[in-house]
């Protein structure tokens, strides 16, 4: 694979000031220059030199031509990349003309997977530059950036390092039984075992944060009809997406956008009012909003200060039962009518009661922060921690831990040194998944089949 010359369109596609083609391979100073004719015979490496853009001789485009040498290249082979006007025809027509004089059609992270393969790049690496280009919110946009730097990546590097000295200690008692290498050093293998658990356990909880960053909580705005929980969704979202009116059941489907909430990534669902109806159309509405309650993992329930509690008021309470919810008091820019009683068993079944008037946008720091401290991303710098992402790190930090755990039980209980070592073996193995140490193909490509061509 890595030994034919790969090119593609690196710029989104549509109209622009300029657009970028990006050539990797053997061939790709060759193949710059001949698509691109400028006045110097040697190009030297990271300097722009400016040409006419030819495509079957014929001058198409004029623009600027970069050679990379490798390895010093975001693929660490010989890089060109040509930067031409940015229309769409023009811009493929210039990719054409690369192809033509010897390059193949990039796939989909093709680039970025060389990267990988030729050791510029970790695999937690590679998978945050996917996610820095698929960033929705700041706080996504700040940790995958992070992530992208290393700081994961140095993180486990730093635990792994402490695994490896055990690891020698361990081999050294089984290699050299009668050099009493083991009394020496036992003492010493627990206490940087004890530290390789407590940081894995550290990087295990992490995830909390991550996952709540970047893939996201199922979050469902529930409440009765004209509670408002159309006016909070808009709030969050800042922007009118749900109709809002005083005419109860107007929301009658479950509508669904993104919102950042204190750093957290909402999947967030508006819901219809909970109550019984008649209405066919709005009897399935109500259907699915209890379906909603049910998959949600956090849940907003909205009651309405300026009416008495009603039995659906004590339905979408007790729904909040045993799940992380957070309850809304809204319109607090009425005089409250709901019983005092109800506020003390909304308390002791919600995590957390916020008052809002979502018509006046009042209370939305104090939800922010309710949330932000629910997933704890106070405790963290996003733009500096390495912290655990997604499922496939939080698997391999976990099960790393878990064999990390069964070799300082065995240390503990006098275990033979050759009992130490499999289970420090195998949870530097599980470790080392995170950067692909030894993954499968399968999960590879997996990772790499989410990017974009051109990437």
């Amino acid at each position: 694979m890595l030994n034919k010359t790969i090119a593609a369109i690196s710029t989104a596609h549509g109209k622009g000031g300029v657009a970028v083609i990006r050539i990797s391979g053997d061939d790709a100073l060759e193949i710059g220059k001949r698509v691109v004719r400028t006045k110097s015979n040697n190009l030297e490496p990271r300097k722009c030199y400016y040409g006419e853009i030819l495509r079957d001789g014929d001058i198409i485009d004029d623009g600027i031509l970069t050679y990379f040498k490798a390895p010093n290249s975001f693929t660490g082979e010989d890089v060109c990349e040509i930067c031409c006007h940015g229309g769409i025809y023009v811009t493929q027509a210039v990719l054409e003309s690369v192809l033509s004089q010897g390059a193949e059609m990039a796939s989909a992270g093709e680039f970025t997977r060389r990267a990988y393969i030729n050791g510029k790049l970790t695999l937690s690496r590679a998978e945050a530059i996917g996610n820095v280009i698929d960033a929705r919110t700041d706080s996504q946009l700040r940790l995958s950036s992070s992530q992208a730097r290393g700081a994961l990546s140095k993180r486990i590097e730093g635990v792994r390092e402490k695994m490896l000295s055990l690891i020698s200690h361990a081999y050294a008692t089984v290699d050299y039984p009668d050099e009493d290498i083991e009394d020496a050093t036992r003492e010493e293998m627990a206490s940087t075992l004890n530290q390789v658990c407590s940081e894995l356990e550290a990087l295990k909880k992490s995830y909390r944060a991550g996952r709540a960053v970047c893939e996201g909580i199922k979050t469902a705005i529930v409440g009765k009809p004209n509670a408002g929980k159309s006016s909070l969704y808009n709030m969050l979202l800042h922007d009118n997406v749900a109709i809002v009116t005083d005419i109860a059941g107007t929301t009658r489907d479950v509508i669904e956008h993104t919102a950042s909430l204190g750093g957290v990534t909402l999947n967030l669902a508006d819901t219809a009012g909970i109550r019984n109806s008649q209405d066919t159309v709005e009897k399935i509405g109500i259907e699915r909003a209890k379906e909603k309650i049910a998959d949600s993992e956090l849940l907003l329930c909205v009651f309405d200060q300026s009416v008495r509690e009603t039995d659906e008021d004590r339905f979408i309470l007790e729904s909040a039962r045993g799940k992380s919810a957070i309850a809304i008091i809204n319109k607090t820019d009425t005089p409250p009518a709901i019983s005092q009683s109800f506020i003390d068993e909304i308390n002791k079944i919600c995590l957390k009661t916020v008052y809002i008037s979502a018509k006046n946008q009042k209370g939305y720091e104090e939800l922010a922060s309710t949330v932000e401290g629910l997933y704890s991303l106070g405790e963290i710098d996003l733009s500096n921690d390495g912290i655990v992402s997604n499922a496939r790190q939080f698997s391999s930090v976990s099960l790393a831990l878990d064999e990390a755990i069964n070799a300082r039980e065995a240390l503990d209980f006098g275990q033979t040194p050759d009992i130490v070592l499999f289970a420090l073996e195998k949870a530097l193995s599980d470790l080392d998944m995170i950067d692909a140490k030894g993954a499968s193909e399968e999960i590879v490509n997996t990772i790499f089949a989410r990017f974009c061509v051109g990437k």
